[in-house]
């Protein structure tokens, strides 16, 4: 363990949800006892004002994604400031009270092809946050200064956080997609954290956005933040018919965003001749298969491809597009004794956008 230096009044405790019973029937301790880390060499002790919530955490913590989870704390979406530099932190580069955030990768190589070339985030020495090291579900949390990212100054921490994942990653998505301005592109799961981010920063990109989900809440939103159509799949007796007449023959791109069976397997329908179908949303393991008949894929140029997280350099793109205000994500904001709440409305599907807490309500 390092020594704390460069530091402001730093407690001993501070308030974090801890995950339980890992698996099944796994279940959030909120705490106010947790113990402050230390941050080593070249690590930064971040203070959180605001943690977003993401489905990822609901699969690291339920064990579906037969990956270890050693730590206490999920999350990998956080905005704060930083609270202490650990030795040979460079004060120059960091000080104490700057902005800063932590993303879904703790940190990576920084010497492999894949982290030379723009994919670090691909790392086969990839250290996850929330996952692999504790997460910010813990309101102090450690992170590398070489990885941590810098928050503009009108960005404000309750938006800030959900973009270091899923603003990034959809931003990232579209970017795969190749779609160019006046293109159509589809995003099932449209009325998600992340999906949502989807007709944002599309609309900023010149894309033509048809948005495929459920409820009047969600279409709404869907409608006011630019999606020039709202098919609703419990409404509609034939989502693929419909997206072929709003486009005059299929999308340029789908953005799988909802990680089930049923959006993975309608996907590829909804495309044009020369498509692209880019998978984000993260299924349980043997859950989904995406794709279609090989005869339908060859015959009409079909592209499949996945896209994880944004890189380093996507996440600072897409807090830029924020801070000129092209995109304006709908965040709910809960305080930290409505955690659990929270997740369970991600969970269930029932929140609209964005949920993020804040660790000073």
């Amino acid at each position: 363990m390092g020594s704390l230096s460069n530091t402001q009044a730093v407690p001993l405790v501070c308030k974090a949800a801890v995950v339980v019973n890992k698996g099944p029937k796994y279940e959030l301790q909120l705490r106010t006892d947790y113990p402050v880390p230390v941050p080593a060499a070249g690590e930064l002790l971040l203070r959180l004002n605001c943690c977003g919530l993401c489905m990822s955490d609901h699969h690291f913590m339920l064990g579906d994604w037969d990956f270890e989870m050693p730590c206490d704390c999920a999350g990998h979406e956080g905005a704060g400031f930083v609270a202490a530099l650990g030795p040979e932190v460079n004060a120059e580069e960091w000080k104490v009270g700057d902005r800063a955030g932590i993303k879904p990768m703790y940190d990576t190589c920084h010497a492999c092809e894949y982290c030379r070339n723009g994919m670090e985030t691909y790392c086969d020495k990839v250290i996850t946050t929330g996952a692999m090291k504790n997460g910010t579900y813990c309101e102090y949390v450690i992170s590398p200064a070489r990885y941590t990212t810098r928050i503009p100054n009108n960005v404000a921490d309750e938006v800030a956080a959900p973009t270091m994942c899923s603003g990034a990653t959809i931003y990232a998505a579209l970017k795969a997609s190749k779609a160019r301005a006046g293109q159509w592109v589809v995003v099932p799961g449209a009325g998600g954290g992340v999906g949502h981010q989807a007709l944002g920063y599309g609309r900023a990109l010149g894309l033509r956005l048809i948005a495929v989900d459920t409820g009047v809440e969600k279409e709404e939103m869907c409608l006011e933040l630019g999606a020039e159509a709202f098919i609703d799949f419990k409404k509609c007796a034939d989502v693929e018919a419909e997206v072929k007449r709003l486009t005059g023959g299929g999308a340029h791109a789908v953005i799988v965003t909802g990680g089930t069976a049923a959006a993975y397997k309608s996907a590829t329908m909804l495309l044009r001749k020369g498509g692209v179908q880019v998978c984000v949303g993260l299924p349980p393991v043997g859950a989904a298969i995406a794709g279609a008949d090989p005869l339908h894929i060859i015959m009409n140029k079909i592209t499949i491809l996945g896209s994880l997280v944004g890189s380093k350099s996507d996440v600072d793109e897409s807090l830029d597009f924020i801070a000129r205000g092209l995109v304006k994500p709908r965040i709910t904001v809960l305080p930290f004794e409505k955690f659990s709440e929270g997740l369970k409305m991600l969970v269930e599907g029932r929140a609209a956008g964005r949920v993020v807490i804040d660790y000073n309500l």
